[in-house]
């Protein structure tokens, strides 16, 4: 095994954490959001890739103000992705690997069943290729199936590094203002249109991250 894949996620988590210690940082939760916090109902929660690196920080300092839960992580059964299962469980997150491409039906059922039993789950709805902040179906149809609503998530950061990457992957520079927003729950029905219900939802994580950014900047 590379030393890539050995030492990278543990290098990658320490340097977020020291980053993170530096960063000041605005949280806006919806009402919808915490309610079902407070109550031990599921969510979940949907982040463009380009915003994925300050994720796991965020939800383990969350767990600790905020009363947020340990969340399971979708991850693509790819190198980059074998990268991101490492480093999220660095930070306590557990992780379901599986893609639209590779693992997609097992990585649902897995899914399934963890909101079956109460617990949280964070998906990358345009990863783990793309197009850049294009919602894949998967993460209406887990939602249709289990009844479980989604939370559109997003953090913005000034100043920040954006990479030339597919993703516009964002860094937050050194002390820099941050901004989490977590947007009402999103609910689709077992019924529901599908295509129309990922539009919505698109729009919706679009609008939820340029809240973000601009939380970012005030």
């Amino acid at each position: 095994m590379s030393a890539v894949l050995t030492l990278g996620p543990a290098l990658g988590a320490a340097a977020v954490r020291l980053l993170g210690a530096t960063l000041s940082l605005s949280v806006d939760v919806a009402d919808g959001v915490a309610a079902r916090w407070r109550a031990g109902e599921p969510v979940i929660y949907a982040v463009w890739h380009g915003r994925i690196l300050m994720m796991p920080w965020l939800n383990a300092r969350l767990r600790r103000t905020h009363g947020a839960r340990r969340v399971t992580l979708l991850a693509s059964r790819s190198r980059d992705g074998e990268l991101i299962a490492r480093y999220a469980r660095r930070f306590g997150l557990d992780v379901v690997r599986g893609s639209s491409s590779r693992g997609g039906a097992a990585a649902i059922r897995a899914l399934v069943g963890t909101l079956g039993q109460g617990r949280d789950v964070a998906v990358v709805p345009d990863g783990p290729r793309g197009p850049c902040c294009r919602l894949q179906p998967g993460v209406v149809a887990l939602a249709a199936l289990t009844g479980v609503p989604v939370v559109p998530l997003a953090l913005g950061a000034r100043p920040a590094r954006r990479l030339r990457s597919w993703d516009a992957f964002l860094i937050p520079a050194p002390f820099a203002r941050c901004g989490a927003v977590f947007g009402a729950p999103v609910a689709v029905a077992r019924a529901a249109d599908r295509a129309r219900a990922a539009k919505d939802l698109e729009r919706g994580l679009l609008d939820v991250t340029a809240a973000a950014d601009r939380l970012a900047c005030a």
